[in-house]
């Protein structure tokens, strides 16, 4: 019993099957509590699988558990209801119905809010009007509900019942006539049934969803913790930057003031020089003009010699070559660090595009694209198809077309590509895998895939792979196959070669920028080379 002036918790004597106050309560082993109708009728519908369990912990006994009368809790809920009688004739202002709220439909004139809706009487009540159902055992079957303004929307509009099946079948909610009319031999089950199993799939959604925030949560503090440390490092960089700088700096004045001040001793002596000179001149001149011999004679024997010229040019060049070496350094190293940077750069965007480039095959195929060869481009030492192509020395009758290469045993596809695009080809022997601009040279040694700035080619080798751009050749490693996979993405400035058999292995990535739309093509320059392009990608269905 409650003590005396506290009030029970209402909410801790509802069931929580009807969710209203427990009527003949009863406790079950798990040690939760419900009406003994509520809890009879709910086992009842899991009577066929012969297992029982609580609606709330999922708990389940074996065999079915005696039920008996909770004295103490029945005694609270009739405290409750007692308190529930005491209400004044004349409710407040804030009992009335407003915007918003589910008005009583048995008040007249001015509506008082509900306090329940019942299922069975599709009506909703006061709590003036809702005592009957508490009072009088003909509504004890009745279920009742938080109230709700939308109860004609569970009632079935073609046999007028509450629907309180759920059809697994068409996903939707029935009564039960519907189950043996319309939807009979459907997956059905009741609509409480099928609630107790979304709640355990909202369970597990909210599970993966709370352990997705986690992992989220804690790659933001490793992202805020990369950028602490990026902060860190570049501060220590400038810092130790400025430190270098000021350090040369002042390496650079120190030399400053002693070439200074070397050149200010030479110039002073320099100087002292010009005027000696002047002096002599001055002397000489006067000599010139003694015409007594003997005294001219007498006179230049006496004239001291002139002392040797101090060569001032190596001291200019010394000095400007101190500070062009220094100036030579600082734009070498100036140059180091762009390269460092421009290299990190475009590591950091292949990383970027890596990421978001397909990561299976399944994936890739969803840019499949078609592709077919251009007989107009064909050289003469290629024998083909709209799909394939080998080498052979046959070149009869042979009609040589503008577009067609020359030089190289070679020829490109009908279509130019743009955006995102896959496509694979059967190779057999050595041959080229390319991809070009369409005003690629025909003729000449540049012609070549992989020669020029223009192409972008893979040679499948017997014994491996060979990349090739601008006559810089670059040997690859990885799993031999007789299928190759190219993977283009043109705004990205992505290319990829792969070998394909039962997974992708990456060959080698192109990160670049693509100024003109890009052709496939194949180079077949041995005897026996031949390629063949994957029908599979030749179809409607697997255009992206």
């Amino acid at each position: 019993m409650a003590q005396q002036g506290s009030q029970p918790n209402q909410d801790k004597l509802c069931c929580s099957i009807c969710l209203d106050l427990l009527k003949g309560p009863v406790t079950i082993p798990c040690g939760h509590s419900y009406c003994l109708s509520c809890i009879k009728n709910y086992w009842d519908e899991e009577n066929q699988k012969h297992v029982y369990s609580c609606p709330q912990c999922r708990q389940t006994f074996e065999p079915r558990p005696v039920l008996m009368k909770s004295t103490v809790l029945a005694e609270l809920v009739e405290e409750v209801k007692n308190k529930k009688t005491d209400v004044k004739a004349s409710p407040a202002d804030h009992c009335y119905a407003g915007p918003g709220d589910v008005g009583c439909d048995f008040c007249t004139g001015r509506k008082q809010k509900a306090l329940k809706s019942c299922l069975q009487c599709l009506v909703s009540y006061c709590e003036q009007h809702l005592q009957p159902h508490y009072e009088s055992p003909a509504f004890g079957k009745h279920k009742l509900v938080h109230p709700s303004d939308k109860m004609q929307e569970i009632i079935c509009t073609r046999h007028n019942e509450v629907m309180k099946m759920f059809c697994r079948t068409d996903q939707q909610c029935i009564c039960f006539l519907c189950s043996m009319d319309e939807h009979k031999g459907h997956d059905t089950v009741s609509a409480a049934a099928e609630i107790s199993k979304k709640q355990k799939e909202l369970g597990v959604s909210r599970q993966n969803i709370q352990q997705r925030i986690q992992k989220r949560e804690k790659d933001v503090k490793l992202l805020q913790k990369d950028v602490e440390a990026i902060n860190l490092s570049a501060d220590k960089a400038v810092r130790d930057s400025e430190k270098i700088v000021t350090d040369v700096k002042q390496q650079i004045r120190s030399r400053q003031e002693s070439e200074v001040a070397h050149v200010n001793n030479v110039q002073e002596k320099l100087q002292e020089e010009i005027a000696e000179l002047s002096r002599k001149d001055t002397e000489l001149d006067r000599l010139s003009h003694t015409e007594d011999h003997t005294q001219f004679l007498q006179s230049y024997s006496r004239l001291s010699r002139l002392s040797e010229a101090t060569d001032s040019s190596s001291i200019t060049a010394r000095s400007l070559k101190y500070t062009e070496d220094v100036t030579a350094a600082v734009s070498e190293v100036r140059d180091k660090l762009q390269d460092i940077v421009s290299e990190e750069r475009a590591t950091m965007s292949i990383t970027e595009t890596s990421q978001t480039e397909p990561k299976n095959r399944t994936e890739f195929l969803k840019y499949a694209c078609d592709i077919r060869l251009d007989q107009n481009t064909r050289n003469k030492h290629i024998w083909f198809d709209s799909y394939g192509a080998s080498f052979s020395l046959n070149t009869d009758e042979w009609y040589a077309h503008p577009d067609s290469f020359t030089d190289w045993a070679q020829v490109l596809c009908r279509e130019s590509l743009t955006g995102c695009c896959y496509w694979e080809v059967e190779v057999g022997g050595s041959v080229f895998v390319a991809v070009a601009y369409k005003s690629i040279s025909r003729k000449g040694d540049e012609s070549a895939f992989g020669n020029n700035v223009k192409s972008w080619a893979l040679e499948c080798l017997d014994d491996g792979y060979e990349f090739r751009h601008n006559t810089i050749r670059t040997s690859l490693s990885g799993p031999l196959s007789f299928r190759v996979g190219v993977y283009l993405d043109h705004n990205a400035g992505v290319l990829s070669f792969y070998s394909v058999s039962e997974t992708m292995t990456l060959l080698h990535r192109v990160q670049t920028t693509f100024t003109e739309p890009l052709c496939p093509g194949f180079g077949l320059h041995r005897d026996g080379a031949s390629v063949e392009i994957c029908e599979y990608f030749n179809t409607e269905d697997s255009n992206p």
